[in-house]
């Protein structure tokens, strides 16, 4: 576990954070530029030291004023990747990988290079790469030193888009399968939604907010981030089963189903989708022979009238969706607080991330 409570000066920027850090899994700092959340991840690796504060990895304590204690950066035992991949030049790749590298094993050496494919780039050099490339080997590298967190600001902020989605995909295996934490700086809502587990919240050098992702989502201090003209859910699933005939999915939720498009998931595995409220619309009745595939009860737990629209919050199964409908619709319906009503969702306007 990483145990941060610190407090900086940074020019006109206040920083102030008290968090722990569970010991495995994605940890997002989310934020707008200038809210500190490089200057944080800065303090954890000790390439700054906060004025007062203590900071602790796995009960070994990094930094405490009180003690005037601080453990050298070539010490700390972390993973750093940063924004450009800062690979030595002179080096092949398979140099950059075994820098600095502790007493890793060939076994477990193949096994970061097969994580990140870059097997065929190992006899090449770091001008011949690409940029998505180039951030494959500077995790690798950070990673075969065996550290106990892996600290990464915004590894994709400098790709283009394709080269974005490359790493992605390397990354949101690297998430499921490293058992030492990632502490991930980003402002990207798509990285957020696809990586983080937590998402700790900051604006300003204070953290507003620092929770499991979907219960951030549906917090009022994140709507600044969401699109304006709707509301969305953001939701953790476990799959019930698969139907290989139409490529489909359920998920359960509560004791109904959701189906989906297919995903490579195992029956009970959790998987996170993205439902807006744009695609969902509301029955008072359960509708026979439609070719909406998904029609849940539940209940309406929050009304909000907007100038053009109705946004309702719905309680299913535990689980909060969100429905916007017409205001015409709303006072046809009659619908109030509390009330039982059926949300109908296309299937394939469900999204996985």
């Amino acid at each position: 576990m990483l145990h941060i409570d610190v407090k900086k000066q940074l020019g006109t920027l206040s920083l102030e954070a008290h968090l722990d850090i569970p010991s495995q899994g994605v940890t997002a700092l989310f934020g707008l530029s200038g809210s500190g959340k490089s200057s944080l991840i800065n303090l954890v690796s000790g390439l700054i030291n906060p004025d007062e504060g203590v900071i602790a990895l796995n009960d070994r304590e990094l930094f405490n004023s009180a003690e005037n204690s601080c453990v050298p950066i070539n010490q700390r035992n972390i993973g750093y990747v940063f924004q450009d991949a800062r690979l030595f030049p002179h080096y092949t790749v398979n140099g950059n990988l075994r820098y600095g590298m502790k007493n890793t094993s060939k076994d477990e050496f193949n096994y970061i290079v097969e994580l990140l494919g870059i097997g065929h780039l190992l006899k090449r050099y770091p001008i011949t790469l690409s940029g998505g490339e180039k951030q494959r080997v500077a995790i690798g590298r950070a990673l075969l030193t065996d550290p106990e967190i892996l600290l990464m600001d915004e590894p994709l902020s400098a790709l283009d888009l394709p080269r974005k989605r490359e790493l992605m995909n390397y990354l949101e295996r690297l998430s499921k399968e490293i058992n030492i934490p990632i502490l991930y700086v980003t402002h990207s809502l798509d990285e957020l939604l696809r990586l983080a587990e937590r998402v700790v919240l900051l604006a300003n050098g204070k953290v507003e907010a620092y929770d499991v992702l979907e219960s951030i989502w549906d917090s009022p201090l994140f709507l600044p981030w969401k699109q304006e003209n709707e509301q969305s859910a953001v939701l953790s699933l476990p799959v019930f089963m698969h139907n290989p005939s139409y490529k489909m999915t359920a998920l359960s939720i509560g004791d109904q189903n959701i189906w989906i498009n297919q995903v490579e998931a195992q029956i009970n595995e959790k998987v996170r989708i993205c439902i807006h409220s744009s695609d969902v619309s509301i029955s008072l009745n359960k509708v026979e022979q439609s070719s909406i595939r998904n029609t849940l009860y539940g209940r309406i737990v929050k009304v909000l009238e907007l100038e053009n629209r109705v946004d309702l919050k719905l309680d299913i199964g535990g689980k909060h969706l969100w429905a916007s409908i017409s205001k015409w619709s709303f006072h046809d319906l009659a619908l109030q607080l509390g009330q039982l009503v059926y949300a109908q969702i296309k299937a394939i306007s469900v999204m996985s991330v």
